[in-house]
C-alpha cells in the first residue's frame, strides 16, 4: 500500500535499506494469504488496512515473488481523503517560559496557500488567535539513504504556535486553523490542555517518562524495521491513564523510522490523543540522529540517513538550537535537564557546560526535585552488551558526568536505549551510598539511576548475575511515573504496559536542609572568617 512509484533513485550505500528492493517503499504491507491460507489455490483474499491522512491519495499494489523478488502485478484505483491537506496530529510542548505552551501540527498547506494559526482561550471566555510559524524539509535535507532514496516521503508542512501569558493550572481549549486565500477557513476539531504550574508551586504534579517506544500498526500490517512489538500496549495504557498525569517525556527513539519518513506521520497519529492533551517532551536518540560524518558523537548509521532532521522539525522543544538537542524544562516542583547523548557530553564540551548550567541554576528550596535524563545510559546499566564490554554504562558516561550529578545533588537520572527496566541504588563512584531499597530519606548522598527503555521496541537481555548496585530488573515493556506530592515527598513507580500495574517503586522524603547538607564531593566552600 503506498503512493505512486517514481524513477528509481540509486541505493548503493550504507543504511537501513531493507527488502523489498523497489523504487518507492510501501507505507505498509500484508501477505495475501494473511486472511486466507488457501490464497495460492483460490486467488481470493480480503485484506483490511487502516489509513491515516498523509496529504496524498492512496493506492494498493499487488506484488508477486515475495520480499526477495517483488514484481508488480496490479495497482488499484487511488482513493482520497476529503481534505488531504487538513491540519492533523497536534503535539503540545513546554515553551522556554513557564507560562508558555507551544502547539505543533502537520498540514498540507504551504504559507502561500493558507495562513496557519491557533484559536484558543478559556472555555467560557473570549477566544484569541495566535499565529504559527511554518517549517518543512526536503529530500536534500537528509544525510543518506534510505531517507534520501526509497524511504523519502514529503513530510508536508510543520506549524508551531506559541501560546503565551497563560494562567497557571487553568484549562484552555484550542483548535487549529488555516485561513485560505479566498477568506474561508479550515478547522481541526477542538482540543484542550492544562497550563503548567508556576515553578515551585506546591501541588500534586505527575510525570510519565520512558524511551524507545516506536510505532506499530493496529491493522496488523507489516512495515520496514518492524521491531516494536510493545508499542501499542504502552500507547494504549497511557491513553487509558490520561487523566492521571500532567506531562510526558519520551527520551529518544521515537518511531524508529530509520529513514522511512512516512512513519513520522504514523507515529504522530499514534500518540496524538496523548500529545494533544499534555506536553509531549522528547529527547534525541541514536535512531533519530546518528549518521556517519554528520557530527553525531556515535558514528553509526542508526538514523537511516535522517541525521536528526525529522525529529528536530516535527517536534518543538525549548532548546536554544534545535540541532543541539539539549534543554531545560521547569514544571512546578521539578527541574528537568534533558541531555543529548548523541552529541559530545564530555568535560570541556559545549553540552557539558549546558548540563552544569542547568543543574546549577535551579533554586532547590522551591524546585526540590532535580532530574537528569539522556537517551543512552550515561550512568549505570547491567544490560548484556554493556556487561560484555565490561563498562556497565555508555563508555565515558559516568566518568564525565558523575561529579556534576554529585555536586548538584541530582535526585534521579533516567535513560532509555536499553530496552528493559532497571533501577540502581543511590550511587556515587560505583558505590551504593544507601542500604535502603524503597524509602529514601534525609541527605542526598548520591543519584538514583533508572533505565526506562522498555517503551515498545524489541527487549534487551541483562547480564546473568546482577551487579551489587542493581536493585530491580525487569525484561518487559513498561514506563516510569514520578509523582511529586509536595516539596518534601516524591514517589516513583514502574508500571508494565501490559496491565498498567505497579511492579517497582520507591519514595524520597526530605527537607530543604537535606539538599544543602555537605556530602562527599558535594560541599559548598566555607571560610574560617566569622
Amino acid at each position: 500500500m503506498g503512493w505512486g512509484s517514481s524513477t528509481c533513485p540509486y541505493t548503493g550505500g550504507v543504511g537501513w535499506v531493507e527488502e523489498p528492493y523497489i523504487c518507492t517503499a510501501p507505507i505498509k504491507y500484508k501477505y495475501a494469504n494473511d486472511s486466507n491460507p488457501e490464497y495460492k489455490k483460490t486467488g481470493k483474499a480480503i485484506l483490511k488496512f487502516q489509513l491515516i491522512n498523509q496529504r496524498a491519495d492512496f493506492s494498493f499494489a499487488l506484488f508477486s515473488g515475495g520480499l526477495s523478488d517483488p514484481r508488480l502485478v496490479a495497482v488499484s484505483n487511488s482513493i482520497s481523503f476529503a481534505n488531504p491537506k487538513a491540519p492533523v496530529y497536534p503535539r503540545l510542548a513546554l515553551g522556554k517560559s513557564w507560562d508558555e505552551m507551544t502547539i505543533t501540527w502537520t498540514s498540507g498547506y504551504d504559507i502561500n496557500e493558507a495562513v496557519p494559526f491557533v484559536e484558543w482561550g478559556l472555555p467560557e471566555g473570549s477566544q484569541t488567535r495566535s499565529p504559527a510559524g511554518t517549517l518543512t524539509f526536503n529530500r536534500n535535507s537528509m544525510c543518506g539513504e534510505p531517507a534520501r532514496t526509497v524511504g523519502w516521503r514529503d513530510p508536508g508542512f510543520i506549524h508551531t504556535s506559541f501560546l503565551k501569558d497563560l494562567w497557571p493550572n487553568f484549562r484552555y481549549t484550542y483548535r487549529l486553523g488555516h485561513k485560505l486565500a479566498d477568506g474561508s477557513y479550515v478547522w481541526s476539531k477542538k482540543y484542550s490542555f492544562k497550563a503548567s504550574p508556576y515553578p515551585g508551586q506546591n501541588s500534586l504534579q505527575r510525570v510519565i517518562i520512558f524511551g524507545d517506544m516506536g510505532k506499530a500498526e493496529r491493522d496488523g500490517s507489516n512495515e520496514y524495521a518492524n521491531y516494536q512489538p510493545g508499542s501499542l500496549n504502552t500507547t494504549d495504557q497511557l491513553i487509558k491513564d490520561l487523566n492521571n498525569y500532567d506531562i510526558v517525556f519520551h527520551i529518544g527513539d521515537m518511531p524508529y523510522a530509520n529513514g522511512y519518513i512516512s512513519q513520522w506521520d504514523q507515529f504522530t497519529a499514534q500518540v496524538q490523543i496523548i500529545s494533544s492533551t499534555v506536553p509531549y517532551m522528547i529527547a534525541s536518540g541514536n535512531h533519530e540522529r546518528d549518521w556517519p560524518n554528520t557530527g553525531s558523537f556515535y558514528d553509526t548509521p542508526d538514523s537511516g540517513g535522517e541525521c536528526g532532521v525529522p525529529a528536530e522539525t516535527m517536534y518543538y522543544f525549548p532548546a536554544e538550537n534545535r540541532a543541539k538537542f539539549w534543554y531545560k524544562a521547569d514544571y512546578g516542583l521539578f527541574r528537568f535537564c534533558i541531555a543529548d547523548s548523541e552529541h559530545d557530553w564530555r568535560e570541556g564540551s559545549e553540552q557539558y557546560k549546558f548540563i552544569e548550567h542547568c543543574l546549577a541554576t535551579v533554586d532547590r528550596k522551591h524546585q526540590p526535585w532535580l532530574i537528569f535524563s539522556a537517551h543512552r545510559p550515561l550512568g549505570y546499566s547491567s544490560n548484556l552488551w554493556y556487561g560484555m564490554e565490561g563498562s556497565f554504562e555508555e563508555p565515558m558516561g559516568r566518568e564525565s558526568l558523575q561529579k556534576l550529578w554529585q555536586k548538584y545533588k541530582v535526585d534521579i537520572a533516567f535513560y532509555g536505549h536499553v530496552h528493559n527496566y532497571e533501577r540502581i541504588c543511590p550511587i556515587y563512584q560505583n558505590q551504593c551510598v544507601n542500604s535502603e531499597k524503597h524509602h529514601y530519606s534525609g541527605t542526598v548522598n548520591g543519584t538514583i539511576h533508572v533505565v526506562v527503555g522498555g517503551g515498545g521496541s524489541h527487549l534487551s537481555d541483562f547480564t546473568s548475575a546482577p551487579p551489587i548496585w542493581s536493585i530491580y530488573r525487569d525484561r518487559d515493556y513498561g514506563f516510569g511515573k514520578l509523582t511529586a506530592f509536595n516539596h518534601s515527598y516524591l514517589l516513583f513507580e514502574y508500571k508494565k504496559s501490559s496491565d498498567g500495574k505497579v511492579y517497582d517503586s520507591f519514595t524520597i522524603s526530605r527537607d530543604y536542609k537535606d539538599v544543602l547538607a555537605c556530602v562527599h564531593d558535594g560541599c559548598e566552600k566555607t571560610t574560617l572568617a566569622t
